[in-house]
């Protein structure tokens, strides 16, 4: 019988899932397809229940000319716990659409179901917010929606970046120093005219040259790391195309504090995780969807990230499903 697999993908990316290299599900399901795993996919929208039952209401993929492809007229429903493993990876906004479609997990036996990364877990870890678990890792920052705090906190550190706590991909995050004239109005319209908690850090100054994306999987933290660099006229990464990407090496030190971080994930079920690093600090962690940037990897180092992501990822299945006696 083979082994079956259910991805819960972001709706662009059902949209444009044909040749989509950008994205890491598009690796993993061709991958998973080439080692003859059933693979399924779905989006937010398609989770529901039946009384107590988690379902899905999904679509079957396949290859074709080294490409993959879905049966668009053949969806079916599931039963979630019919499926050997889960990889729930909706982009955010972490909203209550996102939040609704976590619940439904509620109702998985997770003895039965690999969960990667365990909605239950997403849905109690905000991938800003919670940076704060490792305080000797994340630089100055403050949590609140109170607009004296916020400039205060700016005056004090002189340059910051303010980020809602819900988006992804930089969106809504802005920079602000003391002659920001705009200050009053970007912290109106982020704090929802001061109802909604944002985060405001300290600028690092070594992000002007890119953060690093140091990626995890269970308690293993991967050598391979790719550089994002700023977009033009940017001050942050926004742009994902070639030219924003260079070949990055880890430190000793940023490969220890990434092996703190993803033991203590580890343990509650965030097993895919990626860091967005720079001045030997942790900017964000990445829970939700955290793009391992394969293709990207691959032409910088010139070899098959993918392989090396896969065999890890194998490992970490069998090991839930107690096939093999060690995590990595």
């Amino acid at each position: 019988m083979k082994n079956s697999i259910l991805f819960v993908i972001d709706d662009l990316e059902l949209k444009y899932f044909e040749f989509n290299d950008l994205v890491t599900n598009f690796w993993l399901i061709k991958e998973f397809l080439e080692r003859e795993w059933e693979v399924f996919i779905t989006i937010k929208s398609g989770l529901m229940t039946e009384g107590n039952l988690a379902k899905t209401l999904c679509y079957e993929t396949y290859l074709e000319n080294n490409d993959i492809f879905y049966k668009k007229d053949e969806q079916k429903k599931y039963l979630i716990e019919d499926f050997d493993v889960v990889f729930f990876r909706p982009d955010p906004p972490v909203d209550i659409d996102y939040i609704n479609a976590c619940n439904v997990f509620d109702y998985v036996d997770h003895e039965k179901t690999v969960l990667i990364n365990n909605p239950i877990a997403i849905k109690n870890f905000n991938e800003k917010f919670h940076l704060n678990y490792f305080p000797q890792y994340a630089p100055e920052n403050i949590v609140t929606a109170n607009a004296d705090e916020i400039k205060n906190f700016v005056r004090k550190q002189g340059k910051a970046i303010i980020k809602p706590l819900n988006q992804c991909f930089g969106g809504g995050v802005y920079y602000l120093d003391k002659e920001e004239r705009n200050i009053n109005t970007i912290i109106k319209n982020l704090t929802n005219n001061g109802k909604t908690m944002v985060m405001v850090q300290k600028y690092l100054e070594g992000a002007v040259n890119g953060d690093k994306r140091i990626l995890i999987l269970g308690e293993h933290v991967f050598d391979e790391c790719i550089r994002k660099l700023p977009g033009k006229d940017d001050f942050k990464f926004s742009v994902h195309s070639d030219k924003y990407f260079e070949t990055a090496k880890l430190t000793d030190e940023e490969k220890e504090m990434a092996k703190a971080v993803a033991k203590r994930l580890n343990i509650v079920e965030l097993y895919m995780v990626g860091l967005d690093v720079a001045d030997g600090k942790i900017m964000e962690i990445n829970v939700t969807s955290p793009c391992y940037f394969i293709r990207e990897i691959n032409a910088h180092n010139k070899e098959r990230f993918q392989d090396i992501l896969m065999e890890k990822l194998i490992e970490l299945i069998e090991y839930k499903q107690g096939k093999i006696p060690v995590s990595i």
